[in-house]
């Protein structure tokens, strides 16, 4: 199920926003269930500065290291501690529990240049 309420990348990640000017961050379900069982999660500090396509933090499971990248250039103005001791919440709720970072994004109106919902069914029915 590919929630209708977020926006996404070709890259895995759903974007929600939270407040004018912010948004959190997650991996999708697909994604998490291509990676396997999530074991560490390495997310950036906060007030780090990421350009939109750079690389964010690393999710590695039991199969896999992989990178997750900026779908929107910002400021880290949040990140989920939880994951350092659960990273499994990834797993068990990728749209709530399992989310990763907020950012302060400077440009609001790029959200809407992120993959709808459609259009990402439509990648991962493709893949």
């Amino acid at each position: 199920m590919v929630p209708q309420d977020l926006r996404y990348t070709r890259e895995h990640e759903w974007v929600q926003v939270t407040a004018p000017g912010t948004v959190r961050i997650g991996i999708t379900g697909y994604a998490q269930q291509q990676l396997g069982d999530v074991v560490f999660v390495q997310l950036p500090d906060l007030g780090a500065r990421v350009a939109a396509g750079q690389t964010l933090g690393e999710v590695e499971s039991t199969k896999s290291v992989s990178d997750i990248y900026a779908p929107l250039a910002g400021a880290v103005s949040g990140r989920n501690d939880e994951l350092d001791g659960a990273p499994d919440l990834i797993n068990a709720d990728p749209y709530g529990e399992g989310w990763l970072v907020e950012l302060a994004i400077d440009d609001p109106a790029a959200v809407d240049a992120l993959l709808s919902p459609a259009d990402y069914t439509e990648l991962t029915e493709q893949g």
